[in-house]
């Protein structure tokens, strides 16, 4: 496929062996006296302007941070400026920045060529009309002409919105109700999918508080890379009035954390197509970024529906939107009720000129620069990098990759599974090792904070992203400070059940 940013794909029995020798023995991190006179002498000596604001922050935002990424162990760093490969705090400590806005920056952070398209428009337009802009069919277009499966495009505000947005037209498509999601993976955080997260056969046991639980009642969840488990569930649903749809991150749940067979697309459109549910992707990660023609033209495989995010908005606000073939697409066009079904879908700074603007250029960008296959090497590079120190330090960590996706687990905090069709059984697994996942979940959040003592930033210390911005000697300095972590690593008795 043309700038595919995925050179290979790991075995996912291979991953799923070493990740189980990693979660049957002690937690290994780092030693109490490099973390106490490292890593904390590092924030309260050379992070206290980041301090100050959290501290005050706490005040008014609930915990201290508006988003979910952007807290850390000790505590948050306040950055000021981001250029290509790198953040800067507000103390002037620069970072690479592996966390490139949760992998919304393939072509490096504050990308000129979209900046300096963004501040012509604030001059003549506005980021805002609330009336058409040619800016709205220049990125539907763009989009086509990369994923020709992706025959209409709705943009919305964000992943989140596309997927309930995608989850309706399922339903009134094919006058099903139930929506199978694959355990682990994340889709937003409407009510009916906050199911199922992070740990496999959880369902409603881990996040969905302030949720009824009939919020639930439509939705279903099977285990990651299971085909038989999957159908089983199909034939069910089909006593129960049938399944509307199945819905994916088509390279693994939360962007492969969870490794899937490079055949479990394809297995999974034949079985949609065999009892007539539709197949949604989830690509808010993957779409631009393993390859301009998303995880679906890596795959081979074509989705009915897409979910867009991340990418779609080149790094700026307003980065969601769904799109797919135009028999199920059109099911939520604009205008006036027509007396036929259809999927009601809002959004007023939805499409924005700003957004639609700042999307259409990225990709155009990431298609003039190579930008999937270039940030797919350095992906390769750093993942290679981590798996040489590992075996060098005799660390039991598990480093993988998906092109520019790459995972280092260090605790295996998210590997469990307690999938079952028995609830009783779940129920129980999750309680008896409750304490072992959140010991292993603050020592992977323990071993980030020493990564960014170090000058790397990542997404919790378990997913890194590269980018087009990253070089060979970008990624060589930070093999350097991962290696300088890893001298400090010991194994403890934390984390056994």
């Amino acid at each position: 496929m043309k700038n595919c940013g995925i050179s290979r794909w790991d075995d996912p029995t291979e991953i799923n062996a070493k990740l189980k020798k990693l979660t049957s023995q002690g937690i290994w991190e780092v030693d109490d006296d490099y973390y106490n006179n490292v890593v904390l002498k590092y924030f309260n000596e050379k992070c206290k302007a980041s301090k100050a604001v959290f501290e005050e922050a706490r005040n008014y935002i609930p915990g201290g941070v508006q988003h979910n990424l952007a807290f850390n162990k000790p505590f948050p760093l306040c950055m000021v400026k981001v250029e290509g490969a790198y953040l800067y705090d507000k103390d002037g400590n620069r970072y690479i920045d592996f966390l490139q806005a949760g992998g919304a920056t393939i072509l490096g952070s504050n990308y000129p060529a979209i900046r300096e398209k963004v501040i012509e428009l604030l001059k003549e337009c506005g980021p805002v009309t609330g009336l058409l802009h040619e800016a709205e069919l220049m990125i539907a277009k763009e989009i086509n002409r990369h994923m020709p499966n992706v025959e209409m495009f709705r943009m919305l505000g964000s992943g989140t919105e596309a997927v309930m947005a995608s989850l309706r037209i399922a339903r009134i498509a094919t006058g099903k109700k139930r929506i199978i999601k694959i355990g682990g993976a994340y889709h937003g955080w409407s009510d009916q999918m906050v199911y199922g997260l992070k740990i496999p056969g959880s369902r409603a046991l881990l996040e969905s508080h302030g949720i009824p639980s009939s919020a639930f009642r439509y939705t279903d969840e099977v285990r990651p890379n299971d085909l038989n488990m999957l159908e089983k569930m199909l034939k069910i649903n089909r006593l129960k009035g049938g399944t509307a749809a199945v819905i994916l991150e088509p390279v693994g749940p939360e962007s492969g954390t969870r490794p899937i067979s490079k055949e479990y697309n394809t297995e999974v459109r034949k079985l949609c197509d065999k009892y007539g549910a539709l197949l949604i992707f989830d690509e808010v990660v993957t779409g631009f970024r393993v390859g301009l023609g998303g995880a679906q033209g890596y795959f081979n495989v074509v989705p009915d529906l897409t979910i867009f995010g991340k990418i779609v908005a080149g790094g700026y606000p307003g980065a969601g939107g769904v799109g797919g073939k135009k028999e199920y697409v059109q099911l939520m066009a604009a205008g006036l009720a027509t007396g036929k079904k259809r999927a009601y879908v809002g959004g007023t700074l939805a499409a924005n000129p700003l957004s639609c603007l700042a999307g259409y250029t990225a990709i155009r960008e990431i298609e003039r620069t190579n930008a999937c296959e270039i940030a797919g090497r350095m992906g390769d590079r750093l993942c290679d990098g981590l798996k040489e120190l590992i075996d060098r330090y005799g660390l039991p960590y598990v480093a993988y990759n998906q092109g520019s996706i790459v995972h280092l687990e260090c605790t295996g905090a998210m590997s469990f599974d307690f999938s079952s069709m028995s609830f009783i059984k779940s129920a129980v697994g999750i309680l008896k090792h409750k304490k072992m996942m959140y010991e292993r979940k603050d020592s992977m959040e323990r071993m980030g904070a020493a990564y960014m003592a170090n000058g790397i930033v990542t997404l919790a210390g378990s997913r890194l992203y590269t980018s087009l911005a990253d070089t060979p000697e970008i990624i060589d300095e930070a093999l350097n400070r991962f290696e300088e972590v890893f001298k400090h690593v010991k194994k403890t008795d934390k984390g056994l059940v």
